[in-house]
Formats: C-alpha cells, sequence, structure tokens
C-alpha cells in the first residue's frame, strides 16, 4: 500500500552519502575496513563497556552471544514472548529451549516474579529485551536473579541505543548486550549490530564467530600473504564497512536525532493522554525513553482493531509490536505452548498499537494522525 504516512522514515542527510561515498570510492576494504573498529570502539564508550564487536544484523550478534556463552542443546534460556521472534529464534538456533516467561503491564518487560518461577536446572540464560526505546522497569532485579542463580544475563536492547535507568544506560546491566542498526532503528544502515561487553574472553570468541573461526592477524585476512589459522567453526557475520560508515555518520547526529523523537513523543502524548480510551506511554522517574517505538494501548481488542483499520483508511501505517511469539505456528508445535500460556502477555498484544514516529515527521502530519485517532475513537 502506497501510505500517506508511513509507520517510519531513515532520517539521512548528505554527511552520510559522503561517509559512505567516501568507503566506495577508495574502492578497498569494503569489508574490515578502519571503520569497523572505530564503530566498535564508539559504541562500546557510548555505553560504558570495555569492548564492542559488530555483525551484519542485530539478530546475528544476539546469535553469537548466546554461541559465545556456551549456550547449547540440553540448555533452557528464559526470554520474552512480547518481543521481535528473532529474541527467541536464536536460542532455537543454538539447539538450546526458549522458555516464555511473562511480562509487567508498565514497560512491557520481563516480569522478574514469572522469570524466577521459570528457573529449572537446566536454565542457562535470561535475556531481558528493552521495549521500543525504553528502559525494562525491572533490569536491576533480574540483574539480581541472574546473579543469584548464576545465570548469564543478556541484554536484548536491539531497539533502546541511548535509554537509561537510575542513571545508567541500557546495556550496563549485564555480561552482554545487544544493539541493532536495523533500518526502523535510532540510528541505522539498513542492517547492522553490536555486542558491548566487558569480558576480554566473550569478545575474543564472537570475532572467532564472526569470521569463519579464524585467528585474525593484525594487518586482517584481507591484507596480509600468510595463512591464517581456523580454530572452530564460525559463521560469515560480518558487517559491511560500508555499513559501519554510515552508522558512524549516523551516530554524529545521535543526540539530535533523540531530540526530535522526544520531542515529538511529547507531543503525540500532550494531545493523546486527552482521549480516555488511550493509554500513552509514559516514562517512570528515573528513566530515559528514546523512543524508536511510540506504541498506545486500547482498552481492548476489539477497540484496538478498529482503530488501526480506521487509521489504515486514512493511509497511516501502523503495527502491532508485539504478537506474542508462543502462539505463533513454529513454537506451538515444537514447544506445545498455547493461549492463555502468557496471561500478561497476551492481553498486552490485544491492545498495542504502534504509532508513526520518526525525526521529519511534520507537526502536520501529527496533527493528522490525532485528528483520525480522536474521530476513531468516537467511532465516526
Amino acid at each position: 500500500m502506497n501510505w500517506k504516512i508511513p509507520l517510519f522514515k531513515m532520517y539521512w542527510d548528505t554527511q552520510d552519502v559522503v561517509a559512505v561515498t567516501k568507503v566506495i570510492k577508495r574502492g578497498s576494504y569494503w569489508t574490515m575496513g578502519p571503520e569497523i573498529q572505530t564503530l566498535e570502539d564508539n559504541i562500546a564508550g557510548f555505553i560504558g563497556k570495555k569492548f564492542g564487536v559488530s555483525f551484519n544484523s542485530g539478530t546475528s550478534a544476539l546469535h553469537a552471544t548466546l554461541l559465545a556463552y556456551d549456550i547449547k542443546h540440553g540448555n533452557e534460556v528464559i526470554v520474552p514472548s512480547f518481543t521481535f521472534i528473532a529474541t527467541a529464534n536464536v536460542v532455537v538456533l543454538t539447539g538450546a529451549t526458549p522458555v516464555f516467561a511473562d511480562i509487567e503491564k508498565q514497560s512491557y518487560a520481563l516480569d522478574p516474579e514469572d522469570v524466577k518461577e521459570k528457573i529449572t536446572s537446566k536454565t542457562k540464560a535470561i535475556i531481558p529485551i528493552h521495549y521500543g526505546g525504553g528502559p525494562c522497569k525491572n533490569i536491576k532485579a533480574l540483574q539480581e536473579i541472574a546473579k543469584d542463580h548464576h545465570l548469564v544475563l543478556i541484554e536484548d536492547a536491539a531497539e533502546s541505543l541511548g535509554a537509561k535507568i537510575h542513571n545508567r544506560r541500557v546495556g550496563t546491566f549485564s555480561d552482554a548486550a545487544m544493539f541493532s542498526f536495523c533500518q526502523n532503528k535510532v540510528i541505522t544502515a539498513g542492517e547492522g549490530g553490536i555486542v558491548v561487553t566487558d569480558s576480554k574472553a566473550i569478545t575474543e570468541k564472537l570475532q572467532l564467530i564472526r569470521s569463519h573461526g579464524r585467528v585474525e592477524s593484525k594487518e586482517g585476512y584481507f591484507a596480509t600473504t600468510r595463512e591464517l589459522d581456523y580454530i572452530q567453526a564460525g559463521y560469515n557475520y560480518r558487517l559491511p564497512s560500508i555499513n559501519a560508515a554510515l552508522v558512524l555518520s549516523q551516530f554524529k547526529k545521535f543526540n539530535r536525532i533523540i531530540q526530535m523523537r522526544r520531542e515529538k513523543a511529547a507531543y503525540y502524548t500532550k494531545k493523546l493522554s486527552k482521549i480516555k480510551d488511550i493509554r500513552t506511554p509514559a516514562e517512570s522517574k528515573g528513566e530515559y525513553h528514546v523512543y524508536q517505538l511510540y506504541t498506545i494501548e486500547l482498552p481492548d481488542k476489539k477497540t484496538r482493531d478498529h482503530l488501526q483499520q480506521h487509521l489504515t483508511k486514512a493511509g497511516i501505517m501502523t503495527k502491532v509490536y508485539f504478537e506474542p511469539i508462543h502462539l505463533k505456528t513454529f513454537y506451538i508445535k515444537e514447544f506445545n505452548y498455547k493461549k492463555s500460556d502468557l496471561p500478561v502477555t497476551e492481553e498486552i498484544a490485544e491492545k498495542v498499537l504502534t504509532l508513526p514516529l520518526y525525526p521529519s515527521l511534520t507537526k502536520k502530519e501529527m496533527d493528522y494522525i490525532i485528528s483520525v485517532i480522536e474521530k476513531g475513537c468516537r467511532g465516526t
């Protein structure tokens, strides 16, 4: 459909074009160029971690992280069902079993009490997500649970680069954290991801997994005539230099991009909070939200679906983030999940609706969206 207002648009300027063009015109090192190390150092430093390892997607980054922590067949990993399906799929791809825990209703993140109920002797790790650009409300509690049970804690922070809670950045509460540069994220290269950690050993494992299990020379594979050794089986999960250059260029505008997103979110909230049937996203005390998504909550599925249809007819794209993973065909067939297994997740998934939000969204467009929502909620 040719949307009048899409769900998202990438924010770019001539600096981005120059950065990518520079790599192209160089005519070499379109992969593993100097931009890779610069990006890894910059993002790790920004988060407050010692090391960063880039990947060609957030999904491959998360998959590699599980492999680096030796998660495998016979292990269980506790994950939310209210997330993008990659959070669970990567567990399956290691041979381990994803165990879904329910969420709490405020930040739509893992409920620590249900997580504790799901821990068994087979549990190896917990993967909380930071939903939509906001921090996981109970990340400190989950950190304590992981510590008490000697579990690996991996933050899936794909959507929340720059978010903070308790004066700490998302990504600093865990053994390792993943961020995504997919096209709908706050800064993007179309695809890409990064893992940050304080562990040198995990960093070295991630680098092996990323590039065929190869022990790299200081010069790099593409710059040496020496035969290099391969000490394990690995993947080709490398991020191209062109993508890294684009992320670095976007990162220079990070504060401005986030400020624009926050201003637009504040405008939405000011207007939409006056409509009695709508719950708008909110920051609790000590939280800082980057609004990768602007998700509202309606009273029930019927109201939500009616509003979504009303917006679609007006040419406004919306999306349900997220439908429960445990009710997708694969997880029903392979792991015997069924409706009512995660009551809060299922309730929230029937009520949420994500609205268009991006830096170039104009006040006129927002006013149009708001007016259509007002009419939709009145049933006109």
